[in-house]
């Protein structure tokens, strides 16, 4: 074994440290032209990094995301294509391939992935691998915004009665300060800005609120109207800019020990939020308030001041974390490592991003620069089937003229040419998902 080093890491290979949040828009952000300076801390790591321009989740629903955070699979290659599924101990995580690679692996914060049976402590064989343990199944209902209890690797509680965000931060800098000889590998995942389920609001720290309280509206909501944007934007941006005094913690924290030079910092969420505009809730739909997220990636060898422009979907982040780290990508993974893009190499990339949806619906949808697609299974039921044989057409979004997704074209005869070429990249890219080729047919008008 090679010899600590003052930084806490073996000389030949990286920290990684993936500072993952709940429900966050990719608009929120300074780097995406959000003007209320909510995440000065993330912007500088962009600066000086990778600004994932057009990242996007695979399902934008909590466990199916998580899910394929851990394994860089779609939902229904991992089978947790819904809430409440839990993810098979038999499916290989990072935890499993960094451990592979020597590294000491740490998860603090909400997990999800244990299924219904669980809501706080997560047995061993639930807990993807991972060695170093603080976090419940389902953190929202072990907490609220100011108190709660997580969970280590023996099943014991551990009670906080800060702010929940920063509890979890302050954990996380624990973790990091222990000694160690060997690189860490910390997945750290925040409830923040999810709301709180037991009484659907936004908890922001106390005078956080307030901050905010004629906020920047996105041009979604206020075309839209409806939802409940109105009233919980100044709670949700005080939620975002917490996370990003403690991301400034962790970063200062690694500084001061020196290994911030040293340490690959991946920055995502598990989907978006459209604030009750689309559905009946905050999710769950192909729209890009629900599928795109902000991702940053910063560290060694992976470039500086460097604007990623090519579509990257979630299934891309897990190799692209073992790329970087110097590990190999098994070939199950169904995603691509980033770095080939960063050195001008490599093959071309896909020119579009599936996405899965399930709860509301058993649905597809493609989203390629110009044009969001995406079809329905009307027979099948969303709880319980994970796909389709068969799906209809249901929107059709011309993103360039309409980027707010206001006007569905899926019944406008002048686009049967898009809409047949497009059927058929849908159809391609769900057969390169794993599943059979489905029959797309139109939709029934009436």
């Amino acid at each position: 074994m090679n010899a600590p080093t003052a930084a806490g890491q073996t000389p030949d290979r990286p920290n990684v440290l993936v500072f993952f949040t709940d429900q966050q828009r990719w608009d929120t952000t300074g780097g995406h032209g959000n003007p209320l300076g909510l995440t000065p801390v993330l912007d500088r790591l962009t600066e000086r990094g990778v600004h994932v321009e057009h990242s996007y989740t695979c399902q934008p629903v909590c466990a199916p995301s998580r899910a394929s955070m851990q394994t860089g699979q779609y939902p229904t290659a991992t089978g947790v294509f819904r809430n409440g599924v839990p993810l098979s101990p038999e499916v290989p995580t990072l935890a499993h391939h960094f451990r592979a690679g020597g590294y000491d692996t740490g998860y603090i914060g909400k997990w999800h992935l244990a299924g219904d049976g669980y809501t706080g402590a997560v047995p061993e064989e639930y807990r993807g691998g991972y060695e170093h343990w603080l976090a419940a199944n389902i953190l929202e209902f072990t907490s609220d915004a100011y108190g709660g209890t997580l969970y280590d690797e023996d099943g014991q509680p551990h009670e906080f009665d800060g702010y929940r965000a920063d509890a979890v931060g302050d954990a996380a800098i624990r973790y990091l300060e222990r000694p160690r000889d060997r690189p860490f590998f910390l997945f750290l995942s925040f409830i923040e800005p999810h709301h709180q389920n037991s009484r659907d609001d936004y908890p922001a720290p106390e005078g956080y609120r307030e901050r905010y309280a004629d906020p920047w509206t996105p041009s979604d909501l206020t075309a839209l109207g409806g939802g409940n944007w109105a009233e919980h934007l100044p709670g949700y941006y005080g939620m975002v800019r917490r996370l990003d005094e403690v991301l400034g913690r962790l970063l200062d924290t690694l500084e001061a020990q020196g290994t911030l030079e040293n340490t690959v910092v991946l920055f995502t969420s598990d989907h978006g939020c459209h604030f009750k505009t689309r559905n009946s809730e905050y999710k769950r739909s192909v729209h890009d308030a629900s599928i795109r997220v902000p991702s940053t990636l910063s560290g060694p060898g992976l470039g500086t001041g460097v604007r990623l422009p090519q579509l990257v979907s979630h299934v891309d982040l897990p190799p692209t974390l073992l790329d970087a780290a110097g590990l190999p990508v098994p070939a199950r993974m169904q995603g691509r490592s980033l770095l080939p893009l960063l050195r001008s190499a490599g093959d071309p990339w896909p020119e579009e991003v599936l996405i899965q949806v399930s709860e509301s619906e058993v649905g597809r949808a493609l989203r390629t620069r110009d044009w969001k697609y995406g079809v329905v299974a009307p027979e099948a039921d969303p709880w319980r089937e994970a796909s389709a044989n068969r799906y209809v057409d249901a929107y059709l979004y011309d993103l360039r003229a309409d980027p707010d997704e206001l006007h569905n074209l899926i019944g406008d005869p002048a686009h049967g040419e898009i809409l047949h070429a497009l059927r058929q990249r849908l159809a391609d890219r769900i057969v390169e998902s794993g599943e059979p080729r489905p029959d797309i047919r139109a939709a029934a008008l009436d």
